[in-house]
């Protein structure tokens, strides 16, 4: 399709097409982000409580990709065109009417571009983008890339945030992405009709920008705790509650969901299967260790973990 017949198809469709942007902002993309941040907050709360929430995220098994694509991906990718569109076909006037709504709508622009780049980025340094042996493998970790392992959450992304430059990009991309939603709530508002009068469109936006205050501060917490990990401890505890979990059979053994450096710990083999009894018996012994230790310094475990929840 050539440029000019797309702009023509977007010119026809206008007002379906921006209702169906604005609305997609909150529901699923901005009501997914929300949850995603407050899950990694739940670091702050220990690799326990962590490495329990990203369990029952994978428990959807083999749902989950379509749940991905179907709820967060397909809809951020339709957000994103649109909202290039938009851009497109806007006037940025801050420069003529230096208004705090005419900022608003530039920043508006700006912030989306900074989000939708952040998010594309963040999902390759963290899961590879596509779930494919091939790519992961050939191409992904090649580049340094998907990093995450969902069985060694905590340890995992800890390892993936050191250094300066991820943790900045990371602020950067949530500062971006937490004003774009909350200001994009405020402007939905606005295009649906729920607070037209100035009076009505002034409470809204102290709503919008308080709520926009307190995501932020959660994702910020999200982002300090991810770089704060004690990453050998944090693999002990996932080590015990994944080897609890296989012989429990709450987990399928799943060697490519777990960190390289776990493996030999796993209570598996070379194919991603179970050994014997006699080395699951030593993992049940080193998780009693885990969970001593853990009792002893006054920190999360695996056992108060699973309690918790």
């Amino acid at each position: 399709m050539s440029s000019s017949s797309a702009d023509s198809f977007f010119v026809r469709n206008e007002f379906v097409i921006r209702r169906l942007h604005s609305l997609s902002g909150l529901i699923p993309v901005g009501a997914y982000m929300t949850v995603h941040l407050i899950v990694n907050a739940s670091l702050l709360n220990g690799a326990g409580t962590f490495q329990n929430n990203v369990n029952q995220i994978h428990s959807l098994g083999r749902l989950l990709p379509a749940v991905e694509w179907g709820f967060i991906f397909l809809p951020i990718i339709f957000h994103a065109v649109v909202g290039v569109w938009i851009i497109r076909s806007g006037t940025m006037n801050q420069d003529h009417y230096r208004y705090v709504a005419n900022w608003r709508y530039t920043l508006q622009r700006w912030t989306g571009v900074i989000a939708i780049l952040f998010i594309f980025t963040h999902v390759f340094h963290l899961h590879g983008w596509l779930h494919f042996d091939w790519w992961l493998k050939n191409v992904a970790e090649q580049l340094g890339m998907a990093k995450f392992r969902p069985y060694n959450a905590a340890s995992s992304l800890g390892m993936a945030m050191q250094g300066y430059v991820w943790p900045v990009f990371y602020l950067i991309g949530i500062v971006a992405s937490v004003f774009h939603l909350a200001n994009g709530v405020w402007t939905m508002g606005i295009t649906w009709g729920l607070w037209i009068s100035p009076g009505a469109q002034r409470k809204a936006s102290y709503v919008c920008s308080a709520g926009g205050v307190l995501l932020l501060a959660v994702g910020i917490s999200a982002l300090v705790a991810s770089t704060q990990v004690d990453v050998a401890k944090a693999k002990q505890i996932e080590d015990a509650m994944y080897n609890a979990k296989v012989a429990s059979g709450e987990i399928v053994p799943n060697e490519h969901k777990r960190s390289d450096s776990s493996h030999s710990s796993a209570g598996e083999s070379g194919d991603g299967e179970p050994t014997g009894a006699g080395e699951l018996s030593k993992n049940d012994a080193d998780s009693e260790e885990v969970r001593d230790s853990e009792e002893d310094t006054g920190g999360a475990t695996a056992g108060s973990a699973t309690e918790q929840h």
